[in-house]
């Protein structure tokens, strides 16, 4: 077994963690998946070894991909690069520093390709390039995901500009895997830099890191020598990766099959169940039907704010099977008060958005009460586009005061971060659904909820400001908060007849809060009845359904009916 963080006994029975010193038992390492057991500390494993730890046994097919390998410079440092080549080749038993396969995880079928940091750093040549690019032009002839285990230290110096032509070529095959509708998944293990971090590896659909894994453009040493700066403890570490949005999760060796069969049995076409049957009762239409559920408009609103009322969260636990949560916005940041990600709603796929809240002051503090910022947006726009990538309907809830207004969201561009979700959600090709669950305030939660279909729980608001912004504005008088409540007919009734939601989820005798079970049966049931309509529409016709549902707000159209 090869283990990169270990140095061997003279017997070959015992490897010292280079992290922690302990003395392990080699059969020990091996079970564990190269992962000490004493600090967890993930060691380098080859490239074989990483198949049989992912891939189904005998699934295993490896992929005879014969590539030429060149010196196109002519290069020579300590030793000629055909020298060097043939060394790595000679040491590794591999012909090249990646190794390329079909299998499946737990039956789900997939293109495999393994990058072995062993074959001279992993390093990205004109091969390595070329065969990383078959692989993902065989996913793409099979219609199956492609998944890249990256450990490389950047693009190949051998080899000059041609190494650097690969980030170009391995970038445009996943853009056509992209336009195919073909999930890919990165794996990142330690380390990933340079070239290999700047194309394949951050351009996938969905990245998971293991624990300690480092992945950036520039290296520490690079920018140490080249412009002093001191780095802070954990940089680029997968740790700081997902603190900063870069990156969807981090999942040990022994998790990682588990987690990699649900996103690809969620995320691969094709594998659909039918919806169970409905009854056609579980939404209310009219303001007749929903007679009962009528609450003034004050009380509805602490009934909308209600502490204990389910938040996305818990919503998420009790509606979906195989829920993977995708975070980040892939550009420096994720916000807390969206949550996101792919699972099973009675069998079928389904992309869940939501505000986040919280039950307690710690954790409504943490989620920033519900009210993102431009990342959180971002997040979710970059969620949206992958539902429609894939083509799974988007299910978001909603349950927000609004977007977060301080002095950084504004500098990050709230205002366009909510303008791009609006414009985005209109034209996705793919049956949308949302749900105001508790408030709905303003424009932060309009960026959610730009659906074929709007639904709003019966103790639910939805108000272009909250009662006491509007009394403190128009009144004059904070105090003033019931009657502007009163006025903004923000109540599920109203605004079932003024047409602004298309129906009202019933809620259980005391509301959400007095019973999540039945409050997510009640929710259950309404999804699978409106998207049993959506389900059977073509993608121009959920657009233009979706289109002809804003456009009329504010006509003759709107007035009339």
């Amino acid at each position: 077994m090869t283990v990169a963080i270990a140095a061997r006994s003279e017997l070959n029975e015992w490897v010292s963690c280079r992290r922690c010193r302990s003395l392990i038992y080699t059969k020990r390492l091996q079970r564990s998946l190269g992962v000490c057991p004493d600090c967890g500390y993930h060691s380098r494993v080859d490239a074989h070894q990483r198949f049989a730890q992912l891939l189904d046994p005998d699934s295993i097919e490896l992929l005879d991909l014969p590539v030429h390998s060149g010196d196109p410079l002519r290069f020579v440092d300590s030793k000629p690069y055909p020298q060097r080549f043939a060394e790595a080749r000679r040491s590794t038993g591999l012909n090249h520093a990646v190794v390329c396969a079909a299998g499946t995880i737990e039956g789900n079928p997939l293109i495999v390709t393994v990058m072995d940091f062993r074959f001279m750093g992993g390093s990205l040549g004109g091969a390595v390039g070329e065969l990383i690019t078959r692989a993902g032009e065989i996913a793409l002839e099979r219609g199956i995901p492609l998944m890249i285990v990256t450990a490389s230290g950047g693009a190949r110096m051998q080899e000059g500009a041609v190494s650097l032509m690969q980030m170009a070529k391995t970038s445009q095959m996943l853009g056509q895997l992209d336009e195919a509708g073909i999930l890919t998944i990165s794996l990142i293990t330690d380390p990933t830099f340079g070239g290999v971090a700047a194309s394949f590896a951050t351009l996938c659909d969905v990245i998971i890191a293991e624990p300690g894994a480092r992945l950036g453009f520039a290296g520490p040493r690079v920018i140490s020598q080249t412009i002093r700066q001191t780095l802070p403890e954990g940089f680029q570490t997968a740790e700081f990766l997902l603190a900063h949005g870069l990156i969807d999760a981090i999942r040990p060796r022994s998790e990682l099959r588990a987690t990699l069969a649900r996103l690809l049995a969620n995320g691969t076409k094709g594998k659909r169940e039918p919806l169970g049957a409905g009854d056609g009762s579980a939404v209310i239409t009219t303001p007749e039907q929903g007679a009962r559920h009528y609450t003034d408009p004050w009380e509805a609103v602490q009934r909308a704010r209600h502490l204990d009322r389910p938040t996305t969260a818990d919503y998420i636990g009790l509606l979906l099977d195989d829920f993977e949560e995708l975070r980040g916005d892939r550009l420096g940041e994720d916000c807390s008060a969206i949550v996101g990600g792919l699972g099973r709603l009675g069998g079928l796929p389904v992309m869940v958005i939501g505000h986040q809240k919280g039950h307690t002051a710690g954790e409504l503090a943490a989620r920033k009460f519900g009210m993102p910022n431009p990342a959180g947006y971002r997040k979710a726009a970059r969620l949206m586009r992958l539902a429609a990538k894939l083509g799974l309907p988007l299910i978001t809830l909603v349950d927000t005061p609004g977007a977060y207004p301080g002095v950084e969201a504004e500098r990050s561009g709230q205002a366009i971060a909510i303008a791009e979700n609006l414009r985005l959600m209109a034209g996705l090709p793919i049956p949308v659904l949302s749900v105001i669950t508790g408030e709905g305030g303003s424009g932060g939660a309009l960026a959610l909820a730009v659906a074929n279909r709007v639904l709003i729980c019966a103790n639910g608001i939805y108000s272009v400001i909250s009662p006491e912004g509007c009394a403190a504005i128009l009144w004059d008088d904070p105090a003033a908060a019931p009657k502007a409540a009163a006025a903004l007919r923000l109540t599920s009734l109203e605004l079932l007849r003024m047409g602004v939601v298309d129906g009202v989820v019933p809620e259980p005798d005391g509301g959400t809060q007095a019973d999540h079970v039945a409050a997510a049966g009640n929710l259950r049931a309404a999804l699978v009845e409106q998207l049993r309509e959506l389900l059977p529409l073509d993608p121009a016709e959920l657009i233009a359904d979706r289109r002809a549902r804003f456009r009329a707000f504010g006509t003759e159209q709107e007035r009339q009916s």
